[in-house]
């Protein structure tokens, strides 16, 4: 029978199996969102322009304007909005070192209380609320992600975020374009290599979230196809209208 004999070998196998990903970061979100916009609103303006019957070069132009207005639209975007959170975020922290400044002890009452609470005994509480307060960075720490629920040390950066999005963005829109570029006549094509990227993206999306790989690609196709079947059916619809 096998046992594991020391303590430090229990901990050891206990770290080993006991890991987490990185939810906090700044880039996965938006990068995961900018591949998937990028593949979906340039496939569908795609086809909605290939089903108004124009011609081969004005679709490759629509694609490629469609890629640079999304990517830098995205950009601005979560740059402003991770921004703004994050200036949120410091402004509160600094309602927070002030009192932590001003009013010391009550601060260390309101984390013992916190702390009581939860079940620890009142002594002990008083005692950790106590030592813990001796920093005020720390306290400023525990305090924000007691009270606000957030990491002073893991806000995201607006940087980060729009460089991400930008950058995620243009590679998604790039695929519905890439086989004009290379000389395809006939929309399938880059329909073909839309729907397949869809696929790809959602299945790889998995790899850091719970669902299976089949089930996030097989919905990422489902909504990408369906996206580009009703622009093309709008396309038609208004280019026979106007013709």
């Amino acid at each position: 029978m096998a046992i594991i004999d020391t303590e430090a070998t229990l901990h050891e196998a206990h770290r080993d199996n006991h890991t987490h990903r990185d939810v906090n970061g700044g880039w996965l979100r938006p990068a995961v969102f900018g591949a998937m916009d990028g593949l979906v609103s340039n496939l569908a303006l795609i086809t909605g322009v290939a089903g108004g019957s124009v011609g081969q070069q004005t679709i490759v132009i629509t694609g490629l304007a469609g890629l640079a207005a999304g990517a830098f639209s995205m950009a601005a975007g979560e740059y402003t909005s991770v921004a703004s959170q994050r200036d949120l975020v410091e402004a509160e922290l600094e309602v927070e070192r002030r009192e932590l400044r001003k009013h010391p002890q009550d601060e260390e009452a309101e984390l013992a209380g916190l702390y009581e609470s939860r079940g620890v005994e009142p002594e002990l509480a008083r005692e950790v609320a106590r030592q813990l307060s001796k920093d005020p960075e720390q306290a400023l720490e525990i305090h924000a992600r007691e009270e606000l629920g957030i990491d002073p040390g893991g806000l995201p950066s607006p940087t980060v975020a729009a460089v991400s999005s930008f950058g995620a963005f243009a590679l998604g829109a790039l695929l519905p374009v890439l086989p004009y570029l290379l000389g395809a006549g006939s929309l399938w094509p880059a329909v073909l290599v839309a729907l397949l990227g869809l696929f790809l993206c959602g299945a790889l999306v998995a790899k850091v979230t719970a669902r299976t790989w089949w089930f996030s690609g097989l919905r990422q196709l489902a909504l990408g196809g369906a996206a580009a079947g009703v622009t093309y059916a709008l396309g038609a619809l208004f280019g026979t209208a106007i013709g």
